[in-house]
């Protein structure tokens, strides 16, 4: 499809995600806004904070830890599995059990184990089975409205997990650096909507880059978990192939796959996002792993975040993401919502049960 014909889109896209991607700067604020008035668990002294989830309620963890890290003296650990690791245990131990459904499998398994160790618990969700325990067992619930994609929440799956570390005093707050993503994500959304052309849009011409290639998404520190977000989102909406890698980390083994087989390297496109606050060495790391593998023949491209302040950068990180696979399921004519191999997969496992 030609990603100028934007009328098109509604045809390919009926049940309106450009809409989710392009309420994203409004959902993170509104997630912000309302974890400052649910109630909170009582814990005296947090020694650990565990987020259990799966999916896209998964990522808002994975985000949260990656910005925490250099201002939280006590680990954020993201928990995709059933039950719970044997250290989560003891009312010090934060786990808070998020899922978009709320009839998550694996989350269900944790905030029972949760309950079994003596954990602080806590439950995000929009309903379902696990809103209804956190009720029964006078669980703190944290719900919120919200009828698309669990990947479309994202703000939601963030936004609440932050309020509940800033409220206990865990990091320092953070409201200042919440307002300023939202600015910079409404002001780089302004090149990224669907009605700007490809000659000005740099997603749709990245999406396009993209087409019948293999997207390697490489990131590091606060941006190694967008990297993830890239690669879900090119899988559930364009329904293509992808994976991320994890700077510095790849470039201790991911570099010295550039030998064979010569003849897919064409076939591959290495995108590595770029940030302004990363680690000074992992600034150097990007610019030089970019140029060992487009030297070696590989297509590569460089997507440098925007705003000033390490959310900022973050979330516009994201969300340029999110605006490219979704140009790139318009370019391949795939509807963006139905993920049809991941409910197949539920179906499986449900008969698997009787």
């Amino acid at each position: 499809m030609n990603l100028d014909e934007q009328d098109r889109f509604h045809e390919v896209d009926p049940e309106g995600m450009l809409a989710e991607i392009d309420g994203l700067p409004d959902q993170l604020q509104a997630a912000w806004d309302l974890g400052q008035s649910l109630p909170l668990p009582i814990v005296e002294e947090v020694r650990q904070v565990v987020i259990a989830g799966m999916g896209g309620s998964a990522i808002g963890g994975d985000l949260l830890a990656a910005y925490v890290a250099p201002r939280m003296s006590i680990p954020v650990i993201v928990w995709r599995n059933y039950d719970l690791p044997a250290y989560a245990s003891g009312p010090g131990t934060l786990v808070i059990t998020s899922s978009h459904s709320g009839n998550t499998e694996e989350t269900l398994s944790a905030f029972e184990r949760g309950r079994e160790a003596g954990v602080s618990l806590m439950a995000i969700t929009t309903g379902g089975e696990l809103a209804r325990r956190a009720e029964a067992q006078s669980v703190p619930l944290w719900s919120f409205k919200h009828s698309g994609q669990p990947r479309a929440a994202v703000g939601y799956s963030f936004g609440l997990l932050l309020a509940t570390l800033a409220r206990q005093d865990l990091i320092p707050d953070p409201t200042d650096e919440v307002v300023d993503a939202v600015a910079a994500m409404n002001q780089q959304q302004e090149n990224l909507r669907a009605g700007v052309p490809v000659t000005q849009n740099p997603a749709k011409r990245l999406a396009g880059q993209m087409m019948e290639r293999w997207p390697t998404i490489v990131g590091a520190d606060f941006l190694a978990p967008v990297a993830r977000r890239w690669r879900t989102q090119i899988s559930e909406l364009a329904k293509a192939v992808a994976q991320f890698e994890e700077l510095p980390e790849a470039d201790h083994n991911m570099v010295a796959g550039v030998v064979q087989p010569e003849s897919l390297f064409g076939s591959t496109m290495v995108i590595f996002l770029r940030a302004s606050l990363n680690h000074p060495r992992n600034t150097i790391r990007v610019d030089a792993t970019n140029h060992v593998l487009m030297v070696e023949g590989f297509g590569t491209n460089v997507i440098q975040a925007r705003g000033d302040t390490r959310l900022a950068q973050q979330w516009t990180c994201l969300h340029f993401g999110d605006y490219t696979a979704y140009y790139l399921a318009m370019a391949y004519g795939i509807d963006p919502t139905p993920v049809a191999a991941i409910e197949g997969l539920k179906e499986i496992l449900v008969r698997a049960e009787m």
